[in-house]
């Protein structure tokens, strides 16, 4: 009788340390959560010096922290040259990469306000590090979105739509039946400024490389609301006086990404005390402006960094307001963002190698199950 009370003690007590084991192994998978991230112990080379590693991320939580699963991240132009340490920004290293994505709220510290779970957020600052599946933030350092625009438009809204904005509103007053002409159209400002001038009622003229499938790019963006569509040979030949001359105003406002002849030539179609704003160089060669277009005249020519811009205006309800404006035309179907192609942060390799070859139609996104 002893024997078989004591076997049965036996089996309880194990019991209950199997079932404190399990607890605890439980209680563990929910503290800590495997993410994936992309990173660099150096600057070079993109296709050879971003590494990917799993890492634990901890879900338990200070009073102001915020647990994000990312959901999206594009590549921009920023991370390439982040990456190769050519941007103006060099964080200190190793450094987990991305400057734009969006994440969804999965778990509040307890003094955290204004923010659910569920709710979509993006980065407030430059460097953030979404090229990760997990990430512990404060909640300062992140802008909750309204939650029912689709999360593609979230996670690239922060850099192209919002440089556009800006740039249309900051630097000339511009009203409806006003002229812009811009460079690299179709790259994602470029894009995006069509889409906003047209919701504004302003008119643009829109200059691309010459390529071979000019025309069938030439009608994608007509079809995003682009009134004029033009090469860069027809900028730098006399057929741009005719098409200036047929409307019923010169450009105020001139938009430079590319640098070099096409940034010259943008000069010389600006109207009387026109702007130019450059917001990228991407043919690497300096801008060179005409004497006569400053001194007779008076052209204005400044600059826009987007990061910059959000330094300044970190808590500034014009930063809001933006956001918010975007999103009403996001859910009106007004703005939608260019095509993308997906890549998991597993295929890292070919998805970087596809973003430095250019802009060819469609932007690179990392999905993150």
């Amino acid at each position: 009788m002893a024997a078989s009370m004591f076997l049965v003690c036996c089996k309880r007590s194990r019991s209950i340390i199997i079932q404190k084991h399990a607890f605890c192994n439980i209680r563990n998978a929910v503290r800590k959560l495997s993410s994936t991230q992309l990173f660099i112990e150096n600057f070079g080379d993109p296709t050879s010096v971003i590494k990917l590693k799993e890492t634990e991320v901890s879900s338990h939580l200070n009073s102001r922290e915020v647990l994000v699963k990312m959901e999206m991240s594009p590549i921009n132009p920023s991370d390439i040259n982040l990456t190769e340490g050519t941007y103006f920004i060099q964080p200190p290293l190793p450094f987990i990469l991305g400057n734009e994505g969006v994440g969804r709220v999965i778990k509040l510290g307890n003094e955290v306000k204004g923010l659910e779970i569920g709710d979509l957020v993006i980065p407030s600052d430059t460097a953030w590090g979404t090229w990760q599946s997990y990430k512990v933030t404060k909640d300062e350092d992140i802008i909750k979105l309204h939650k029912d625009i689709p999360v593609l438009s979230a996670a690239t809204i922060s850099v192209n739509p919002c440089t556009a904005y800006r740039m249309l509103k900051d630097y000339v007053n511009l009203k409806p039946g006003d002229v812009v002409i811009q460079n690299g159209a179709n790259s994602g400002v470029g894009v995006s400024v069509i889409q906003l001038a047209k919701e504004w009622k302003i008119t643009t003229i829109n200059i691309v490389r010459d390529r071979p499938d000019f025309d069938q790019l030439k009608d994608s963006l007509l079809a995003f609301g682009a009134d004029i569509v033009i090469s860069e040979s027809v900028l730098r030949s006399s057929d741009i006086k005719k098409i200036l001359d047929s409307l019923p105003k010169k450009p105020e406002l001139a938009l430079n990404c590319i640098g070099g002849n096409s940034a010259t030539e943008l000069i010389r179609c600006l109207s009387q005390k026109g702007t130019m704003v450059t917001y990228g160089g991407m043919s690497k060669k300096p801008i060179v402006a005409p004497t006569g277009a400053l001194i007779f005249k008076e052209i204005t020519l400044c600059g826009y960094w987007n990061t910059n811009w959000n330094r300044l205006h970190q808590t500034d309800i014009v930063r809001f307001e933006m956001l918010s404006d975007l999103c009403n035309l996001i859910k009106k179907s007004k703005f939608v963002p260019p095509p993308v192609e997906f890549f998991p942060l597993s295929d890292y390799k070919n998805a970087i190698l596809k973003a430095i070859t250019g802009f060819k139609g469609r932007k690179i996104v990392f999905k993150l199950d």
